[in-house]
Formats: structure tokens, C-alpha cells, sequence
């Protein structure tokens, strides 16, 4: 009996030492000191002994379990030593990388272009109104003094989704609109969307924003026009900016004007910006045509107007410095961190 338990033993000793995670070590325990264990086992077979060897047996057999559970506490201690040591490893944290911030979305810079134009025109008294994007040949030509013959539709490719709908070429249909429902006096801005099939460049695209102004009341004249516009001007791209007026064209506004700002970059000594001119033209402008009020029911010996179209996105990359229009619309998180 001695030498069974000297090998059960040797066994159990040499099962702990080889065993490689817990669930080893509990099917160990179970087999060696369970209830059925084969060392309880061997305390059952004493029965048979004498009573002089029983005590001797029995002090043998709880020496014997007393260094089995030893080793397999040891063991198990060991497993949790080398878990813990493991997972502190594998979570520790390097407190010399900078901390996670949460980071505050910003507003694309032709929105905050947008929202600045929108307060100064607010600021002189100016509503802003709003019209459909999918528009009507009525409201987006024929309104606008433009006829199905006239070769200022040549002008503006457009995106026709039917016979006679499109996708406004222009803002002016809200304006349209405004005047066939309110009544003079009126005095409000059209900011959206326009659409035309232009080739896409560095100062193109297909998709672009536009604000349109317009004032309708009597005694309107091109001096009110001038003062509104160099006001405008001023509040964008600062006090010292000087405005000048050319002669243009326009079917919807006679007389027409472009407006052109001093270069921001070079203060009008010329530079690559405005292509060595000193000048950056940022819209054009007019006294509302009689036909167009005309269209709208409202009398042009009684009330006269004048309209202005601004490009927002010319606008916005002239604000700031952006030499290529498509990075507006690319949403490279790169390029919009930088605003």
C-alpha cells in the first residue's frame, strides 16, 4: 500500500507540474483529492490494515495529500500570477501620448461664408427668401426677360427633366416668385443651389450656390444699388477695399454692370490671384428690366428695382485664399480641419 501511494503521488506531482490552465488544475483536484479521488481511495482500503499500521498509514496518506493540494495551490497561484501579469501588459497605458479629445464639428466654409453675407444683408434690411430647386421654364426664363429665342439661353447649358422642367440655372426664380406675391416695397436675398452642365475645372462645376438680391420700391436708382454693393463689399473683404463698376449685359436688368473688388492678396498691384489685373470680379448687378417687373404685375412707371447675383463659391475661395473650386465640394477631411 505504501508503494501505491508513493506512485500515486509521484503521478499526481507530476500531472500539476504539466498541467497548462485552471480547468487542468480542478480536473487534478477532482482526481487525486475528490471524494472518489485515488488518494481518499487509499483511506478507505485501510480497513483492512492492522491497528498498529493504521496510524502510520494514515499520517502517510495525509502527508501525501497535504504535498498534492500544496503543489496544486502553488500552481493555481502561479496561473493567476502570470494572467494578472499578462493583462496589465496588455492594458497599459502610455501616459506620454497626448489624450483623446472629443472633437466639435465645424461649419464648411461656404456655410460660414453663407451665414456672414446673410447677417450683412439682414443688417441693411434685407429678407432672406428661399425657392424650389426643380424649376419651371416660366419662372426661370420667360420671367426673366428670356424667351425660347433668346441667345442668352445659350449661355446657361442647362439640365432640363422634362419639356418644360429644369434644374434652376439661377436664383432668380425665387425672386420672381417674391414679386408675384408680395407688393412693393420689397427687399430680399435668394441663397441656393444652381445648376448648370459646365465642365468641371478649377473654377467650375456643374454645382455651384449663388445669392441673389433684390430691391423693389419707388424712386429705386443705381446710386442705391452702388451703395448697397460697396457696403457689401466692404464687409467682406474690409473697410479699405475699393469697388469698381464696368458695363455688362444682362436680359433681366438694363442698365447691367459687373462688380470687381480690389485683389485681396496683392491690394490691387496685381499678382497671380487676379491674373496680374488688380482686380477680382465677384458679381453682376442692374436696374431691374421693365419687362421683368412688368411680368411679375407690377407697374415699372411706378416702381423701379435693382438685382444683384453674387457667386458664393467664387466668393468663398477669394475669402480664402483657395485656388481650386473642387476642393469645396470633395469633403477631404484634411482640407475642411484647416477651417
Amino acid at each position: 500500500m505504501k508503494q501505491q501511494l508513493e506512485q500515486i503521488k509521484t503521478a499526481a506531482l507530476s500531472a500539476i507540474a504539466a498541467a497548462e490552465n485552471s480547468a487542468d488544475c480542478e480536473n487534478i483536484r477532482v482526481k487525486y483529492l475528490g471524494k472518489k479521488g485515488e488518494l481518499t481511495a487509499i483511506l478507505k482500503m485501510m480497513g483492512g490494515l492492522s491497528p498498529e499500521e493504521r496510524p502510520i498509514m494514515g499520517q502517510l496518506v495525509n502527508t501525501a495529500k497535504a504535498e498534492v493540494d500544496e503543489a496544486l495551490s502553488a500552481k493555481v497561484n502561479e496561473m493567476n500570477e502570470k494572467a494578472t501579469e499578462l493583462k496589465l501588459k496588455e492594458e497599459t497605458i502610455d501616459i506620454t501620448m497626448p489624450a483623446k479629445t472629443d472633437k466639435t464639428g465645424k461649419l464648411h466654409p461656404l456655410n460660414t461664408v453663407l451665414n456672414d453675407m446673410i447677417d450683412i444683408f439682414q443688417s441693411m434690411g434685407f429678407d432672406v427668401v428661399d425657392g424650389p430647386e426643380v424649376e419651371t421654364d416660366h419662372y426661370n426664363f420667360e420671367c426673366l426677360n428670356v424667351p425660347a429665342d433668346h441667345p442668352a439661353r445659350d449661355m446657361q447649358d442647362t439640365f432640363y427633366l422634362a419639356e418644360n422642367i429644369l434644374l434652376r440655372t439661377q436664383t432668380s426664380a425665387a425672386q420672381i416668385r417674391t414679386m408675384e406675391t408680395r407688393k412693393p416695397p420689397i427687399r430680399v436675398i435668394c441663397p441656393g443651389r444652381v445648376f448648370r452642365a459646365d465642365e468641371v475645372d478649377a473654377t467650375h462645376s456643374p454645382v455651384f450656390h449663388q445669392i441673389e438680391g433684390l430691391v423693389v420700391d419707388k424712386g429705386v436708382t443705381m446710386c442705391d444699388l452702388k451703395g448697397v454693393l460697396e457696403q457689401f463689399a466692404h464687409e467682406i473683404y474690409g473697410p479699405d477695399t475699393k469697388v469698381k463698376f464696368r458695363p455688362s449685359f444682362f436680359p433681366f436688368t438694363e442698365p447691367s454692370v459687373e462688380v470687381d473688388v480690389s485683389c485681396s492678396e496683392c491690394g490691387g498691384k496685381g499678382c497671380r490671384v487676379c491674373k496680374g489685373a488688380g482686380w477680382i470680379e465677384i458679381l453682376g448687378a442692374g436696374m431691374v428690366h421693365p419687362n421683368v417687373l412688368r411680368s411679375c404685375g407690377i407697374d415699372p412707371e411706378e416702381y423701379s428695382g435693382f438685382a444683384f447675383g453674387i457667386g458664393l463659391d467664387r466668393l468663398t475661395t477669394t475669402r480664402y485664399k483657395i485656388s481650386d473650386i473642387r476642393l469645396l465640394f470633395e469633403n477631404d477631411k484634411r482640407f475642411l480641419d484647416q477651417f
